[in-house]
């Protein structure tokens, strides 16, 4: 289950409070959410107009280009992603703001009260608690990204969206979703809407039949990257391509080919749904600012000088991501083969929630890592140090535990051949690179 603290008395007893109201069996329904929201006056049916995200990977990322997007066209957006890095509050962004202590904390007290001490899980709470933030704040649009699967998601209680979305697809929390990868996209397609557009990217052919023929139950209709839609980045410009015409666009700020395709996709669900009568004009400048706009940290983020950079040999680079599954672990090496690093040595510190697939995830960078250290998740179930070792070992990476993470970056920094200065990258969990980004004193928001 995940956790959450807050440095504010008030707010962190609240916190907890939600926590212990956790059921003790999941039942995958959306019942308990939907007595409290009812309790609450139904605050989902307020929302300024809701734009969708599904998907394994990528989900975090498109909701940040919407938003950058968004703004760049003058709307006040509000925005509910999880998990958080560093403070819970990160996850409710209200009119543009990330929500203050005192107001989460008065709607915490409210949504407690009305819920009366039923079994609720924390996700359930405080999806309502934001769209409690929602409903009462004027804004221009909401995105909202799904917590896990879609179908039977918390989020997915909202009926009306103006348009949904599916990232990319890859297995993960399969003791929910199921085992195979037209499970989960089943799962992620339920968030389909009668009469709500449903925006997707390429899949193979049979993950995209799986989705159609979800979609197509619920009534809604289908952009498909390759058939309505499409992108490719080439002479230094991010290239979008549907019906209406060509943007050459300006290359996405976040690093890494993937998220051009992350991009595309909020593009493509914004293009979208303009065209609906009750959709949101979005001109060409937004969507050219959005590109250096959006910002989502722990993604493939380099960390400023602080305390955990200073243990690095000068000329070292620090870098986080939270990818956590091995669809991740291929974009992220994907991300390290491209740069220009030459023969610069790349070590991993690596730390897993117990329920991930350590081995799935390194087996990206065989060959390319030239360490990994194996470090405990802060506050959270984790793989062992020593068995993340053993999985490296496995798939071939010279590896060993670690106590923690600045032990792990000792380690390193004393090994360094000082005209070779290292590339680290601190990954396998967001929990962890949240911590990293707390250790060297940089906000995440």
């Amino acid at each position: 289950m995940e956790r959450a603290k807050s440095s504010n008395p008030v707010l962190d007893a609240l916190l907890q409070a939600a926590f212990a109201l956790h059921p003790t069996e999941i039942d995958l329904s959306l019942d308990r959410l939907e007595r409290l929201l009812g309790r609450l006056g139904n605050p989902h049916l307020r929302l300024p107009p809701v734009f969708h995200v599904a998907g394994t990977n990528g989900k975090g990322s498109t909701c940040a280009y919407l938003r950058a997007c968004l703004e760049a066209s003058g709307r006040r957006v509000h925005v509910y992603t999880s998990p958080h890095l560093i403070r819970f509050n990160e996850r409710i962004r209200v009119a543009g703001q990330i929500i203050d202590d005192e107001a989460l904390a008065g709607l915490l007290s409210e949504a407690l009260g009305r819920n009366a001490g039923q079994p609720i899980t924390f996700f359930e709470l405080t999806t309502a608690v934001a769209f409690l933030a929602f409903a009462r704040t004027p804004a221009d649009a909401t995105i909202v990204e799904v917590g896990l699967g879609g179908r039977m998601d918390a989020t997915n209680v909202i009926t009306e969206p103006l348009v949904t979305g599916i990232a990319q697809l890859g297995l993960d929390h399969q003791q929910w979703l199921g085992n195979t990868i037209l499970d989960i996209a089943r799962e992620k397609a339920g968030i389909a809407k009668r009469g709500v557009p449903m925006v997707i990217s390429r899949y193979p052919k049979a993950v995209t039949q799986r989705i159609a023929e979800v979609a197509g139950v619920a009534g809604a209709s289908l952009a498909i990257r390759g058939q309505d839609w499409d992108a490719a980045s080439y002479e230094g410009q991010l290239h979008y391509r549907d019906a209406e015409g060509h943007l050459g666009l300006p290359m996405p700020r976040l690093p890494g080919g993937h998220q051009v395709d992350n991009a595309a996709l909020a593009i493509a669900m914004l293009r979208t749904q303009a065209r609906r009568a009750e959709g949101l004009t979005m001109p060409e400048a937004a969507f050219r600012a959005g590109m250096g706009w959006a910002e989502w940290p722990a993604r493939m983020q380099r960390l400023d000088a602080g305390p955990l950079t200073a243990l690095l040999p000068p000329g070292a680079e620090l870098w986080i991501d939270g990818g956590h599954n091995p669809a991740a672990g291929r974009a992220i090496a994907d991300v390290f083969r491209g740069a220009a690093l030459g023969d610069r040595p790349l070590h991993l510190v690596v730390g897993m929630l117990a329920s991930k697939d350590a081995a799935g995830f390194l087996k990206a960078f065989a060959g390319r890592a030239t360490s990994v250290l194996g470090v405990p998740v802060p506050d959270h179930a984790t793989h062992a140090p020593e068995a993340i070792a053993t999985a490296a070992r496995d798939v071939g990476l010279p590896a060993e535990p670690s106590p923690g993470l600045a032990e792990a970056l000792a380690v390193i920094a004393r090994a360094a051949d000082r005209a070779r200065p290292p590339v680290i990258l601190v990954t396998g969990s967001l929990h962890l690179a949240g911590a990293a980004l707390a250790a060297n004193g940089q906000s995440a928001g």
